[in-house]
């Protein structure tokens, strides 16, 4: 009888102890898993969901396999117009501080600027209207960047010195135009050593100042010239100017500088196309997402075997919080990384009540990341948190993974520590319940409806 109650107390205490252990793995499981949410409703924004791991057959399976790598991701960003650099020096030094800290102190690292006005500055202007000046003797910054981007910039630099910085230009210098104004116009062939002159200078100027630029485009959005300011750019007009001018301009002067060609629409593949493969001197093509579909980077990143980037997606101050939640977390942020893209940047970084400061031809419904009210008066809007759905997770150098899923929009990265971080939407009016497979293991969670979820484990 003592024995057979030995036996007992052995085979219960063994019981326990794994049951104690499987406790244990659950509440380990839990603890290093996070599961961030913005609700269309607005009920959640970017708000860390506590983790809960459903019982029985989950809605969605996705399976990940982190052995088949994909693009090298660069980083995640808005941009920072002169517009909103005037902006965000409204608030006072204190906000400002805070909010920059807030973007800018784990991840945002990579953000893009216009090389002279863009249609959010407060006024039209280059660094050179000297007529003639093909030597850019007379190229000076004095004026609103000077004012007011470049003390910004340096603010941001100092939380995140390893912020990469895209340079653009919407208008070269008037005089170098076939039409002699801001607006659409084309860039003269005689003008086209100047012109690389000009990118040259600025490249060396903004290096003397502390400021690296890591890639230009030659110009914005090349083929729309209904913008104030703008200029049309053929591809034939580009090929020529960044593989006969450009680009032996850039490397006579040992210019590090990546030249990234197009910087337009995903309805026109074959002029980045044409470009790449027509010289060497562009490492790659950037995309926004106004007309065609975001599919159109695979095909360009397939036939060129280039690298291709994500530059610019606006938030419309007509639309909706939760319709611009779904579009561009499934389009820009799962679309666009999904087909190769390396950065997800959005248009753009800050605007005043009234949407500008603009040129008189600018953009007169571009909400900005955040909407400055007052000296200590900031509200928050829709991009601000997009963006922070991949930024604050997926370090530089962390690559896209096979993923796969029969329903669920998303996306799936694997980070330099070993760390997976998992984008999705759930579009549905009921939370999901998804189960993340790889391999042998496998991991719970759920998404609410109507909802993003950044899922880091």
């Amino acid at each position: 009888m003592k024995i057979n109650q030995l036996v007992i107390h052995f085979w219960m205490a063994l019981i326990f102890v794994g049951l104690a252990s499987s406790c244990s793995r659950e509440t380990d499981l839990k603890s290093e898993t996070e599961v961030w949410i913005t609700k269309a409703d607005k009920s959640m924004l970017f708000e860390k969901l506590l983790v809960s791991i459903p019982e029985g057959e989950s809605d969605v399976t996705i399976k990940i396999d982190e052995n088949t790598k994909f693009q090298e991701m660069l980083g995640f960003g808005f941009a920072l117009t002169q517009g909103s650099a005037q902006a965000l020096l409204g608030l006072d030094t204190s906000t400002r501080k805070t909010l920059l800290e807030e973007l800018y102190k784990e991840n945002q690292n990579v953000i893009r600027i216009s090389i002279g006005a863009s249609d959010l500055s407060n006024s039209v202007y280059s660094y050179n209207e000297n007529v003639g000046d093909i030597e850019m003797q007379k190229f000076s910054f004095a004026g609103p960047d000077e004012q007011y981007l470049f003390p910004v910039l340096k603010e941001i630099l100092e939380i995140n010195p390893d912020l990469k910085i895209m340079a653009t230009p919407w208008s070269p210098p008037t005089w170098m135009k076939t039409n002699g104004t801001w607006i659409g116009g084309e860039l003269k062939k005689e003008f086209y050593p100047a012109y690389a002159n000009y990118f040259l200078k600025y490249v060396q100027a903004m290096k003397e100042i502390g400021f690296e630029i890591w890639a230009i485009t030659p110009q914005n959005e090349p083929l729309n010239d209904e913008n104030e300011p703008s200029m049309i750019m053929q591809a034939v007009d580009q090929l020529e100017f960044v593989d006969k001018y450009l680009g032996p301009t850039f490397e006579q002067h040992n210019i590090q500088t990546k030249i990234i060609a197009y910087d337009h629409n995903c309805d026109e593949p074959g002029y980045p196309i044409s470009v790449l493969n027509g010289t060497k001197y562009a490492e790659g093509a950037a995309f926004h997402l106004y007309g065609g579909d975001i599919s159109a980077m695979s095909a360009v990143h397939e036939a060129t075997n280039k690298d291709v980037f994500f530059t610019e997606q606006f938030v419309s101050s007509k639309g909706s919080f939760g319709g611009d939640l779904e579009w561009h977390v499934k389009n820009v942020l799962i679309g666009s990384t999904s087909n190769w893209s390396k950065t997800v940047i959005e248009w753009n970084l800050a605007s005043q009540s009234d949407f500008g400061p603009r040129t008189p031809g600018g953009c007169t419904e571009c909400l900005g990341a955040v909407t400055i009210n007052g000296a200590k008066d900031f509200e928050k809007n829709v991009s601000f948190y997009i963006i922070q759905h991949l930024s604050k997770f997926v370090k530089r150098g962390a690559h896209r993974i096979s993923s796969t899923a029969a329903s669920l929009p998303h996306v799936t990265f694997l980070n330099p520590d070993g760390s997976k971080v998992l984008l999705a939407f759930n579009s549905e009016d009921k939370d999901l319940s998804i189960e993340i497979v790889n391999g042998e293991t496998s991991q719970k969670a759920v998404i609410p409806a109507k909802s993003a979820a950044t899922i880091v484990f």
